[in-house]
Parts: C-alpha cells; structure tokens; sequence
C-alpha cells in the first residue's frame, strides 16, 4: 500500500477497480456515481493518479489502470475487506454495518498495524460479506460470480454486496441466503427460469432476477455428486 495516497484517492483506485473488472474504462461520470462526488472533484483526483502513473486517462473516453494502479487498487480493497474483518469479528458489528464503519478509519492505518490485525484474525480467507480476501501479492482480486452463473452440481459460498437492497437481505435471510452460506445448485430451469439450490439441507427456489444479486465463491464439486443433482420433473 501506498501510504502516500490520500483517502480520496485510494477511494478512486477501489472504485475504478470495480467499474473495470469487465475490460471496460472507467468514465468519471459514473465514478462521480458511485462515490457520491460530483463530476469536477473526481476529475481532479484522477488527473492527480494519471500524474502518478497509477492510471492512464483519456478525456471524453475513461480511465484505465496501469500495472501499478491495479496493483494498488487491489490492495486498498484488501485492506478494507480486513478492516471489515476485524470490526466483525472481534467488535461485533454486522456484516452490513462494517462495510460502511471501515471506510471510516481503513486508510488511517499503518501496513504493520494491517499485517498484525490480519495475523490475529488468523488470516481469513473472506471478508464478513464473504468476499475473498485478495494475498498481499495479489494484482488481481478472485472471480465472484453471481450464483445464477452456476450449474447444477456447483457448490458455493454465498457473499452479497454491501449496496444490496436491506429488504432483499432481510428476504434472503430467511431462506438462510447469508453471507459465508454453502450452497448446492440442485436445478436450473432454462430460458431464464428459477434456480432451485440447497441451503443447510433445504431446497430453496430463486427468481433469476435475486439469484443475480447474490455473488458466490466457487467450491469443489461434492465427491461423487458432479452432474447427478439435476432432478427430473413429471
């Protein structure tokens, strides 16, 4: 981590992360969006990274990460999904309430004092929404698909959005859709039709619309169970 970046920039960096993970640019209208600035203020921080080599910026076309940008931007989120971490587990705070508390004091933190909360937290491999915490070398952050990219016979772990609907989390809470959950894709009916999964033993059904609203961590198929869940209907 760069300890010299203002909160402000890794902010950008964290953000022009999320906008480009699908090989697009980033265009400083829609970071102004999602980080609740207007357009001239975001404008500002990213010719300051353009400066540093952290990103390339083409006026009127996005933003684009250099090696280090990316580098840099993977880092900044994986101090904050540790940040997360240490809120939940050994504050108490939920899942959903320590995604905002960490902006608040993550980019204050020195990397020594990071790297001793992560130790103690006993390395975890997710944060509380169970999004995969990234290895300080990582460049990348691990694919998290939405679960109605799944296929019957996938196995995986659960992990929603900070910006998902409260209602729809409440909803989800219900079925026992939480984060860090194990499901098993049991059916997939076609033509964009529901998915059927099976959470702590019950089969659950979900629209495709709130199935792709639930992100999930990939697990190895169940021995043996690799293309036999799907189940036939008279």
């Amino acid at each position: 981590m760069d300890d010299t970046l203002t909160k402000s920039e890794r902010e950008a960096l964290k953000a022009i992360y999320r906008l480009t993970r699908d090989g697009s640019e980033a265009h400083t209208g829609a970071l102004a969006d999602v980080l609740g600035l207007s357009p001239g203020t975001v404008t500002t921080t990213v010719k300051r990274l353009a400066d540093r080599g952290f990103v390339d910026h083409r006026p009127y076309q996005g933003v684009s990460f250099t090696a280090l940008g990316q580098h840099t931007a993977v880092s900044a989120i994986r101090r904050h999904r540790i940040v997360e971490r240490f809120l939940a587990d050994m504050l108490g705070y939920a899942w959903n309430e320590a995604d905002k508390l960490a902006v608040g004091f993550e980019h204050e933190l020195p990397d020594e004092v990071l790297d001793r909360l992560f130790v103690a937290l006993h390395r975890p491999d997710t944060c509380p929404h169970g999004f995969p915490i990234p290895s300080i070398d990582d460049a990348e952050l691990p694919a998290t698909p939405d679960l109605y990219a799944l296929e019957p016979g996938e196995v995986a772990e659960v992990a929603l959005s900070g910006s998902t609907d409260p209602e729809l989390v409440a909803f989800l809470g219900t079925l026992g859709l939480v984060p860090g959950v194990e499901v098993v894709v049991v059916e997939k009916h076609p033509f964009d039709g529901p998915l059927v999964v099976t959470v702590d033993g019950q089969d659950r059904t979900l629209g495709e619309k709130v199935a792709r609203q639930i992100y999930v961590n990939r697990r190895a198929y169940p021995q043996g169970e690799r293309g036999t869940s799907q189940r036939n209907h008279a």
